[in-house]
């Protein structure tokens, strides 16, 4: 089973512990830790379910190619790292 973490930035606004949670992609295992704190999917996803603009998802440490589709194949042991990401110029 893999696990889900959000980062500093997020979990000061909803605490949430890192989690082991069932699931096969990416998705399964947002909408998983999503059910230990609700609110943090407001800060994750846009209303389409997409990940949002100013937020980064890492699985094994590599940043995912799209916001939109999130079915990515996770398995046991895998680390899923939500950050808020950083913008500007």
């Amino acid at each position: 089973m893999p696990t889900v973490e959000f980062a500093p930035a997020l979990t000061r606004h909803v605490a949430c512990a890192p989690q082991v949670v069932e699931a096969a992609t990416l998705r399964d295992a947002l909408d998983n830790a999503f059910r230990a704190a609700p609110a943090l999917r407001a800060y994750v996803l846009d209303e389409q379910g997409a990940v949002r603009k100013h937020v980064a998802v890492f699985v094994n440490a590599q940043q995912i190619a799209s916001r939109t589709q999130l079915d990515v194949p996770v398995g046991q042991g895998d680390k899923v790292m939500v950050i808020q990401a950083l913008t500007g110029g």
